[in-house]
């Protein structure tokens, strides 16, 4: 496989120097094409430390973010994944290349369907994307081993609760209100209980 600067130069200045330390995680990131998954008018920011605007008013999330949301809900092999808020694929893609199975929701249909063909088209096939409300999650795929959030909440749903698994990492970002800062945490499930564990990121998420 040729090695793309620009995905090597990501992992040097933007997540290495931040504390994503799990190679899994950088070697997923290093062999995605970043660029497929943004417009062709972004293409060449695909790599850029902030959010691109991917239409349908949403976004993609940073480099560092999809990188510290997928540390922190460490997938494993075997494990089925559960992605909120899929709009382009990207963070389904790199969840896809860390578990065995992955389901995208996503409520904006051309976005939904947009993701899919480009997974469908860089040959991810164990990952789908649906249109639907993410904060119902997608029932028919559960239980899920571990729940990425990649949109902001003011709650956590209950039904994503419900979904995921025991044992299971939930990893989304909260904030207080639409003008505080958004904080990346971390919620796993055990004995039928949540348990916070930790604040990953502050800053600006989808």
């Amino acid at each position: 496989m040729s090695i793309n600067p620009r995905s090597e130069r990501m992992i040097a200045e933007q997540l290495r120097p931040h504390g994503i330390v799990d190679e899994r995680v950088l070697a997923a990131m290093r062999e995605l094409p970043r660029e497929e998954f943004v417009p062709p008018e972004v293409r060449d920011l695909a790599y850029a430390d902030h959010p691109l605007a991917i239409g349908g008013g949403q976004t993609i999330s940073q480099p560092l973010v999809v990188a510290a949301m997928t540390q922190a809900a460490d997938p494993r092999p075997g494990e089925v994944a559960l992605e909120v808020g899929s709009g382009s694929g990207y963070q389904a893609a790199v969840l896809a290349r860390l578990c065995d199975r992955v389901v995208g929701v996503e409520r904006d249909a051309e976005l939904a369907s947009r993701g899919a063909e480009t997974l469908a088209r860089l040959g991810v096939v164990n990952a789908e994307i649906r249109h639907g409300d993410g904060a119902l999650g997608w029932p028919a795929g559960a239980p899920y081993d571990v729940i990425i959030v990649s949109a902001a909440a003011g709650f956590l749903p209950p039904a994503l609760t419900e979904q995921l698994a025991e044992g299971g990492r939930l990893v989304i970002p909260l904030t207080r209100s639409a003008d505080a800062p958004q904080d990346l945490m971390l919620i796993r499930k055990h004995a039928g209980r949540l348990v916070l564990f930790v604040r990953l990121v502050e800053g600006t998420q989808d």
